[in-house]
């Protein structure tokens, strides 16, 4: 992760105190045991060292995001003291940069973690799929000790947040699984993660719908380096945007046409009811006609690169009732014309 090196005015605090103050001792532990201070830290944080030792207390969102990213640049080590090295600033955002040029999320995850396991062989982090469910898994190859709720936490929450930054999409949780017992603050964990929790379990997971890990990476390295001015959003805050329907929405639509004649066919087909199916296109910023335009598109576009189908026929195959409509809704979806796209086809195939 990176951190700008001039750090602007705090702005009034507010926001929900969810954080447990546990996380908040441990980074003061880090500090501790570089002997170092961690008085400037919390103070930037706007955190009462009186709050340290109050079990119930609790520190916002944006509180937590401004401690973790001083501690990171103080301590150069944005594993905050989980593991028996250091990771140094910049490591989580160059796991990112590896998992950007990757089709889908279940490629970039699996890099994620494959690469992960080269700045720290402390942890062991998986991707498995079974009955429809992606289980991201991490196994703990060195105990570690009482840091081990933060930094399992942490990363999980980290793997997560990267997960829906690449695939604009919120990933709701199904469960989470963690080894050790119910803390104090365990009612905290209803915020740290979506869905059930389950502690004393075999093993630390998050699994959610094995859908998600087909959706396309959507971002590059310009969105990386927007993304890298505040990185800790991705641990320390939910994402809140989820493009999976408006994935399931486009695939049927391209390959089961007849089940897409109309919003009551496609939202049986995919067992919703209509009203419910454009409500969640509509909060995930899309509508129906606007994926029925790219899908019809796409199509004609594939289309006229790739045959010499007349565009009488290639009007029908998308849908249109005459070349006419079709070649005034392909301008207005491309701002060319049939015949201008064609004229870009590789001369084998004019």
């Amino acid at each position: 992760m990176k951190h700008p090196q001039h750090a602007p005015p705090r702005p009034t605090l507010t926001g929900r105190t969810e954080t447990p103050m546990a996380f908040v001792r441990a980074i003061v532990q880090a500090y501790t045991q570089r002997g170092m201070d961690p008085m400037p830290a919390l103070k930037e944080a706007q955190i009462a060292p009186k709050l340290l030792n109050q079990e119930d207390a609790r520190i916002t969102a944006l509180q937590m995001e401004w401690l973790s990213a001083t501690a990171m640049q103080a301590l150069d080590d944005e594993a905050l003291g989980w593991f028996s090295r250091r990771l140094p600033w910049g490591s989580y955002g160059m796991l990112v940069r590896a998992s950007l040029t990757a089709p889908t999320l279940g490629v970039a995850l699996s890099r994620w973690c494959r690469h992960h396991g080269l700045l720290t062989d402390d942890i062991h982090l998986q991707v498995t799929v079974k009955d429809g469910v992606a289980q991201l898994q991490l196994q703990e190859h060195r105990p570690l000790v009482t840091r081990q709720e933060f930094a399992v936490v942490s990363v999980l929450r980290n793997a997560l947040g990267v997960a829906c930054w690449l695939t604009d999409s919120r990933i709701p949780l199904l469960q989470t699984t963690l080894r050790f017992a119910p803390p104090q603050h365990a009612d905290s964990y209803r915020v740290l993660f979506d869905g059930p929790t389950q502690f004393n379990a075999p093993t630390h997971s998050l699994q959610f719908d094995a859908g998600y890990l087909s959706l396309p990476v959507r971002r590059d390295e310009a969105a990386l380096q927007r993304m890298l001015q505040r990185a800790l959003l991705l641990t320390v805050r939910p994402y809140r945007r989820d493009r999976l329907l408006v994935e399931k929405v486009r695939q049927t639509l391209a390959e089961h046409p007849k089940h897409s004649r109309n919003a009551g066919d496609l939202a049986a087909w995919l067992n919703l009811s209509a009203r419910t199916l454009h409500r969640q296109l509509k909060d995930e910023g899309a509508s129906l006609q606007q994926l029925k335009d790219a899908v019809r598109r796409d199509l004609a576009t594939d289309l006229l690169l790739r045959t010499s189908r007349p565009l009488k026929q290639i009007a029908a195959e998308v849908g249109f009732q005459n070349e006419k409509s079709f070649m005034r809704a392909f301008k207005g979806w491309t701002g060319q014309t049939p015949e201008g796209v064609r004229s870009r086809r590789p001369p084998q195939l004019t």
